[in-house]
């Protein structure tokens, strides 16, 4: 579980991004690619400690990986509520 904020919006970063990705219709490889070049870039300006680096990698593959992040809200129509069957 990450736990500092910085690494926290990294993780908020990625995964709305991989999430407008996805819908954009890029798929598992691209957004592995994507964050494989974030994270290299996190490890090159050291930004945040290696370890949460590590961590960081670990949750989004499992957010990536996770089908269920991409799918699309199914809305339930809207019904008027019916007030006589209650009388």
């Amino acid at each position: 579980m990450l736990q500092q904020t910085e690494t926290i919006r990294h993780y908020q970063k990625i995964t709305d991004a991989a999430v407008e990705m996805w819908h954009r219709g890029y798929r598992f490889e691209d957004l592995r690619m994507y964050l494989d070049g974030y994270l290299a870039a996190l490890r090159m300006t050291n930004s945040i400690e290696a370890y949460q680096i590590s961590r960081l990698e670990a949750d989004v593959v499992r957010y990536i990986y996770d089908t269920s992040n991409f799918l699309e809200p199914q809305l339930q129509p809207e019904t008027e509520p019916d007030f006589r069957s209650r009388y």
